[in-house]
C-alpha cells in the first residue's frame, strides 16, 4: 500500500495540466494549512534559513491565488507560533521584515482579488508597527467578499482556549451570562475563529504529521493530510493534490452517513 504522502505525489504528477481537483463540486469550504518546511528547504540547498522564509513567502501568493481559483471560501495560514519566540532573535527579525514587506508589497493586490483578511491570535509582544499594518489590512478588506484569508499569527490553541474560558468566566461573574448555560456554540463564539466554519481540510506540509497547537478545538472533526512536500515547493498542483486526497475520504462526523455535505 502506497504512503499517503506517495499518494499525494502521484495525485500531483497526474493532474495532466488541467490543474483542478477531479471533483470540483466536493471542494473543501475551509482549509487550513500548517505551512511547515522553510528552514530545511533552505538547508537542503546550502541557502540560509532567511532564504527559506522569502521562498515561503512566495508559495503564500501562490497558495491565496490558488485557493480562490478553485472556490476554497475560507484559508487560514499558521504563520507565527506564539513558540516561535524562542527561535534565534536573528530568524525571528527576518520573519518580521518579511510580514512587513508581505503586507506592504501585497495588500493592494489582495484587495483587488477581493480577498477579506483577518488576523487571529494573541496582541501580546507584537511590535507596533506591525499590530498597525495588521489592522489598516483587516480595515481596508473588511466589506470584500471574495476568498477569506485568516492568518494564525502569534496563536497557539491552548492559549486561544485559556484566552476564551477566561472571557467566558469575566462574563459570568459580571452577571452578563449564565455560567450553566454555557455550551459548545458558546464557547466557539469567544474562541478568536467565530464566525468562521472550522476547517473541513487541514494540510501539513514537510511530511510531518502534527498538528502543532493549531486550532485544536476547531479541527475536531477536519480530513488531515500530511503532504511531504516543503513549504516553499508547494503550489497550485500540491493543493490539488491534497484536495483530491480530501475527497477520497468519507466523512461521518460520529454517524454512520456515507458522505458529508455542507
Amino acid at each position: 500500500m502506497r504512503s499517503l504522502g506517495e499518494r499525494v505525489t502521484k495525485s500531483m504528477h497526474q493532474q495532466d495540466g488541467l490543474r483542478r481537483p477531479a471533483d470540483m463540486q466536493s471542494t473543501p469550504r475551509h482549509i487550513a494549512i500548517i505551512m511547515d518546511g522553510n528552514g530545511r528547504w533552505a538547508a537542503a540547498r546550502g541557502l540560509p534559513r532567511a532564504e527559506g522564509h522569502r521562498r515561503g513567502v512566495e508559495a503564500v501568493r501562490a497558495c491565496v491565488r490558488a485557493a480562490g481559483e478553485l472556490g476554497v471560501e475560507h484559508l487560514t495560514l499558521f504563520s507565527f507560533s506564539s513558540e516561535n519566540w524562542r527561535r534565534p532573535l536573528e530568524e525571528i527579525n527576518d520573519l518580521m521584515g518579511l510580514l512587513r514587506r508581505f503586507i506592504r508589497r501585497d495588500l493592494a493586490e489582495l484587495h483587488e482579488q477581493d480577498v477579506r483578511v483577518r488576523v487571529i491570535g494573541a496582541p501580546d509582544g507584537v511590535p507596533d508597527d506591525i499590530r498597525k499594518l495588521i489592522a489598516e489590512a483587516v480595515a481596508l478588506t473588511r466589506d470584500n467578499g471574495g476568498l477569506r484569508l485568516t492568518v494564525a499569527f502569534n496563536y497557539g490553541a491552548r492559549d486561544e482556549i485559556v484566552r476564551a474560558a477566561r472571557k467566558l468566566a469575566r462574563q459570568a461573574v459580571a452577571g452578563e451570562m449564565d455560567a450553566g448555560s454555557i455550551d459548545e456554540a458558546a464557547f466557539g463564539a469567544a474562541l478568536d475563529t467565530a464566525g468562521l466554519p472550522d476547517p473541513d481540510l487541514l494540510i501539513r506540509t514537510s511530511g510531518e504529521m502534527r498538528i502543532s497547537n493549531f486550532l485544536l478545538w476547531q479541527c475536531a472533526y477536519a480530513e488531515m493530510v500530511f503532504a511531504d512536500a516543503y513549504w516553499p515547493d508547494f503550489d497550485k498542483d500540491a493543493l490539488i493534490a491534497c484536495i483530491n486526497e480530501y475527497q477520497t475520504r468519507e466523512r461521518r462526523f460520529g454517524g454512520l452517513s456515507a458522505r458529508y455535505s455542507a
